[in-house]
């Protein structure tokens, strides 16, 4: 299946992707939680509630006539590893890390499929990184890598977004990476049962019409299974949790001269049995906000 989160007239709710219609789990199994983390969490029985809703052949929209949202819009953790692809660790003349090396971006950093990425007043040094994604699905700890598929809801499209200044001002590249609407996912969950390999999936990145990335899921340095079981090993990985796995070769701070994302440009994020997410870039108002 494909997991959806979308807005219909001014209504957000859950929905299942099929061709070129979205199925209104809100019309069609009413009493299924009517956001993401929540459906999540009900396991099995939801997602088997899910699939009977699809088969009745009641409830479809036209995918065209809504609007597609980050399937997980909040999430409780969105966590990401750095230098998981050989060809990106080499073109920043880096060795091939010994270790996982993991960072936390922000959940505010979520973005929709198609939402603004937002260029900082701070920064002009933004960059662009093609990645899988992974939802977890089921409350977990200490999962060996032989059983990781267990707890993985589904993957989706991501583009971690980078400040690279900020990033490089401090060696948790926390403020670097969390930057408001850096963190674009989507378009859709896909579960794991519509995926006959994650590790042997195409992934790409467009930026305005160019192929700036294009690669093989194929060339993780560490597996999923293996991301799995290492951060499990450290703390709970909760339903909706994100993970980013990494981006291959291609980002633009290494390229001669660096590419960087300004107002206006177009970038594009495609995984092959996932989807694709699309995004303009715009000028950040940077007004003061409290509320």
């Amino acid at each position: 299946m494909k997991l959806a989160t979308f807005t219909e007239n001014h209504r957000r709710r859950l929905g299942i992707v099929t061709g070129d219609t979205i199925v209104d789990l809100a019309a069609t199994a009413p009493n299924l939680p009517q956001t993401m983390i929540p459906f999540l969490r009900a396991g099995e029985a939801a997602m088997s509630a899910a699939r009977a809703a699809v088969e009745s052949g009641r409830g479809h929209l036209p995918l065209a006539k809504v609007r597609l949202e980050a399937p997980v819009p909040r999430p409780g953790k969105v966590l990401a590893i750095g230098l998981n692809y050989a060809d990106h660790v080499r073109e920043g003349n880096r060795p091939i890390p010994e270790h996982q090396i993991w960072f936390a971006k922000q959940a505010t950093c979520i973005a929709g499929p198609n939402d603004a990425i937002q260029i900082p007043k701070v920064s002009d040094k933004i960059d662009f990184e093609a990645e899988l994604c992974i939802v977890i699905g089921r409350k977990c700890r200490h999962v060996p890598a032989a059983r990781a598929f267990e707890v993985i809801a589904g993957f989706m499209c991501g583009n971690d977004v980078s400040v690279r200044d900020w990033q490089q001002r401090s060696p948790t590249m926390m403020m670097g990476k969390g930057f408001d609407t850096h963190g674009p996912t989507g378009p859709w969950i896909v579960t794991p049962d519509e995926i006959k390999d994650v590790h042997a999936l195409p992934i790409r990145c467009v930026l305005n019409g160019e192929v700036m990335q294009n690669a093989s899921t194929a060339e993780m340095i560490f597996k999923i299974p293996a991301q799995i079981e290492h951060l499990t090993a450290a703390f709970t990985l909760e339903p909706g949790d994100v993970i980013f796995t990494g981006t291959p070769a291609g980002v633009g701070n290494f390229r001669n001269p660096p590419v960087r994302l300004k107002a206006g440009d177009k970038v594009r994020v495609e995984i092959d049995g996932i989807g694709v997410i699309e995004n303009v870039c715009e000028a950040e108002r940077g007004e003061t906000v409290i509320l």
